[in-house]
């Protein structure tokens, strides 16, 4: 298994895969990826079937939890319980974020 991953390069090759996210652990018992949301661009994901951890690396704007808006800012973690509806939103800026699923990205 690979032991070191470059996240730079992954938020690089995004725009060219035609997604805004990339997942770059995909194991039965963990999931670890990089997403990158520009301004005006819509987050697109459904809930997942495990917990899910998000980490802010840079932007702002918010969280939607179930209804409920969670303003981010960087350096910030957010928890996010399997089966819950989500999304990012209204970013100003480009918005990273690394994800951690207690499971498989599914």
């Amino acid at each position: 298994m690979k032991i070191e991953f470059d996240i730079n390069e992954y938020l690089k090759n995004i725009p060219k895969s035609g997604s805004y996210y990339h997942t770059f652990i995909n194991r039965n018992n963990l999931a670890a990826g990089v997403l990158r949301l520009e301004p005006g661009e819509k987050d697109t994901q459904t809930p997942h079937d495990s917990d899910e951890i998000y980490y802010i690396v840079k932007g702002d704007g918010f969280l939607n939890i179930s209804g409920k808006d969670y303003k981010i800012s960087e350096a910030k973690a957010y928890f996010v319980g399997k089966n819950i509806e989500h999304k990012f939103h209204d970013n100003k800026k480009e918005l990273v974020v690394l994800y951690f699923f207690g499971g498989p990205d599914s």
